[in-house]
């Protein structure tokens, strides 16, 4: 009896061993693979991402038409940075004072979220996650977050946040909503359109860009204020392509 016991208990220990054995190597390929994905979307548009599919899946409909940074006007970029992210250039992915304020602003109203995510965040949550709050979401968006900043660069995180983020019911990135509201390629948009467009960013089936409504009318005339501030910084000049001053 004694012997079938230690039998019984190796065969388990040995079970024990081949399933962590499994276990890293499938992690160690998970890890290659994705690695491998990040690196070649530095140079290579994403395939269909998980909230573009729910919103096709969902029958929000799916529009989108990834255009290259040389095809977007630069309005289009500092618009956003202005709207979204004016610390963009400068920090490394999260910027700890606006998600700070964002938490303790969630901790006062529960019933009213805010977000203090980067255009860098917004890009790894887009991307290559799913929307939602939960911590395992969060940790991973950081994670991805870290990785784009690595490899990928700041005009390629700003050329990929205009070609996936949301800017309409669904319409997603800022071709096709130029070609939606403005009938005109992104190239062309000027700096009103821009702002109107990010105006939108905040909740895009919400805020209609058209008809627009007199609150978006609002935000986007200050967004236009803030993109009079940050035309001129060399660090936006360099990330946006706009001509300097």
């Amino acid at each position: 009896m004694e012997n079938d016991s230690e039998t019984r208990s190796e065969k388990i220990k040995q079970l024990l061993r081949q399933c962590w054995r499994w276990t890293k190597k499938i992690f160690l390929w998970i890890f290659v693979f994705q690695f491998f994905y990040i690196l070649l979307l530095k140079w290579v548009n994403p395939p269909i991402t998980i909230t573009q599919l729910v919103s096709w899946v969902s029958g929000h409909g799916l529009k989108r038409d990834y255009v290259s940074r040389s095809n977007i006007s630069p309005q289009a970029g500092l618009a956003v940075i202005a709207s979204e992210d004016q610390l963009f250039p400068d920090h490394k992915g999260f910027d700890w004072k606006s998600i700070k304020k964002a938490m303790a602003y969630n901790e006062k109203k529960p019933g009213r979220i805010r977000g203090g995510s980067t255009i860098s965040q917004q890009v790894a949550k887009n991307v290559f996650l799913w929307q939602g709050r939960s911590w395992i979401r969060k940790g991973l968006e950081v994670y991805f977050t870290f990785m784009i900043e690595t490899i990928w660069g700041k005009k390629r995180i700003l050329e990929v946040y205009l070609n996936v983020i949301e800017m309409g019911d669904g319409i997603f990135g800022i071709e096709a909503a130029a070609q939606a509201y403005f009938n005109k390629p992104a190239k062309k948009l000027t700096k009103q359109e821009a702002s109107m467009i990010a105006a939108c960013l905040p909740n895009p089936k919400r805020y209609k860009v058209k008809p627009a409504s007199a609150w978006l009318l609002r935000r986007s005339k200050a967004i236009q204020l803030q993109m009079d501030y940050l035309h001129t910084d060399p660090d936006i000049i360099r990330v946006t392509g706009l001509a300097p001053p």
